[in-house]
Order: structure tokens, then C-alpha cells, then sequence
């Protein structure tokens, strides 16, 4: 075959663009992803292998350490999603609320409804401390879910009279980051999940309702530096 007869033939084939190369190369990641949400929420990181991965989304084991280092790094992804998934549906709740205290339980509502789904408590809540390591866990957490936590927890106290610096707010979110995530963790492990979301929701409830009494009736938050003196002053009569 000459090479103008060959060049011919090259030219009547469709050329791969670099926008189509693009294209399939995120359908392929989207595909690997959406497999491996579906195989660990079944079987586990533990139970689910990178050949059923790849079986699964129809593509080489080549594609799959294309995008990722393996199984490790994706399940990281597999938790990225699963966490901003929760994120926005969290958001998308609190869209249309009147106030502070009201877009506070309609958070609280919402994160309870999150935690009852099948892929969250599997990839997020049973498998992502293990997974990732606590930090790393913590770090992945904290970028999605906890944003929306700070800036509820801000809205409620600024609704009151409490004075209240940078620091302290950010204090008060992480205490109620740790107890949402402590409220996950309960609904998970319970024996009947609706009725350990029932006893979470009117916890918490409890809690914001006492929360907004001292607001409403002017009470002021103690100051930590006075409480740093008195302790050091306990220490000094002992």
C-alpha cells in the first residue's frame, strides 16, 4: 500500500478531537466512580475488588490507574461525592427558612435524613475513618458538611445578644460538628433507625431550644478569660 493510498484512508476515518478525548476520558472517571459508590455501599471496601470495579463500568484496569492510584484514592473520590451530595441536599433544606432557629432544624432534618441513607452510612459513616485515617477523614468532612454547620451555628447566635469573637464561634461549631457527627453515628449502629432518629432530633432540639431561651432573655456568655483566672487562682490556693 503507498503512503498517499494510506493517508487517503487515515483521512476518511473520525478523528478523535482533543474535546472528545476529554469527553470520554470524564465519562469513564464518572462510570468507575458511579460503580464503585454502588460495590462498596453493597460489599465494602474490604469485599469489593478493582476487577469488579472495572467490570462493572465496563472499562480496563488501565483507564482505572489512569485516574486514580487505585482502590484507596478511589474511594477517596467514591467519598468526596457521597459527602458534597449530602452537602447540597443539607443546603438546598435550609433555602426558604424565615430564621435562624428555624434554619437550624431544618438542617438538623435534613443531615438526619442523609444519615438514613444506605450509601452515607456505609462510605461516609462505617468505612471512611478506616479508610482514609481519622484525619484525613475529619479533613474530607470538614470541607463539605462542616462549612454548612459554621455558618448555621453563626446564623443562631448572632440572633441573640451573645458577644462573641471569631474564635468562640468557631468553638461552638466544631462542639456541634461532633455532636451531628455523634447523631450519625447513633442512627448507623441503633437496632431501629427511626427511632434513633427521633430521640437525636429531640435532643438537639432540646439543646437549641435552651439555647434560644438564653438568647431571648439577654444572658451573656461567660468570658474564657475569666474563667482561665479563676482556674489559675484554684490552682494557687491549693
Amino acid at each position: 500500500m503507498t503512503s498517499r493510498h494510506s493517508d487517503k484512508l487515515l483521512s476518511g476515518l473520525p478523528k478523535v478531537t482533543g474535546g472528545r478525548r476529554q469527553q470520554f476520558s470524564s465519562a469513564t472517571k464518572r462510570a468507575l466512580v458511579e460503580v464503585a459508590t454502588r460495590l462498596f455501599t453493597e460489599q465494602g471496601y474490604a469485599g469489593t475488588s478493582l476487577d469488579a470495579i472495572v467490570a462493572g463500568a465496563r472499562v480496563t484496569k488501565g483507564a482505572l490507574y489512569h485516574h486514580f492510584s487505585g482502590k484507596q484514592a478511589l474511594f477517596e473520590a467514591v467519598f468526596e461525592q457521597v459527602e458534597g451530595d449530602a452537602a447540597r441536599r443539607i443546603k438546598s433544606a435550609l433555602t426558604g427558612t424565615k430564621g435562624p432557629w428555624d434554619k437550624a432544624l431544618a438542617g438538623l432534618r435534613a443531615f438526619l435524613e442523609v444519615v438514613q441513607g444506605p450509601t452515607y452510612q456505609r462510605v461516609v459513616i462505617q468505612e471512611g475513618p478506616a479508610i482514609l485515617g481519622y484525619e484525613r477523614f475529619r479533613e474530607q468532612e470538614e470541607r463539605s458538611s462542616y462549612a454548612i454547620v459554621q455558618d448555621i451555628v453563626r446564623s443562631v447566635l448572632e440572633a441573640g445578644t451573645f458577644e462573641l469573637d471569631e474564635a468562640m464561634i468557631a468553638t461552638f461549631s466544631r462542639i456541634f460538628f461532633g455532636a451531628m457527627s455523634a447523631a450519625g453515628e447513633t442512627v448507623t449502629s441503633a437496632e431501629d433507625p427511626r427511632v434513633a432518629v427521633a430521640q437525636v432530633e429531640t435532643a438537639i432540639t432540646f439543646i437549641l431550644t435552651g439555647l434560644r431561651t438564653l438568647a431571648d432573655s439577654g444572658v451573656e456568655l461567660p468570658d474564657p478569660g475569666a474563667l482561665l483566672t479563676a482556674g489559675d487562682d484554684e490552682r494557687t490556693r491549693r
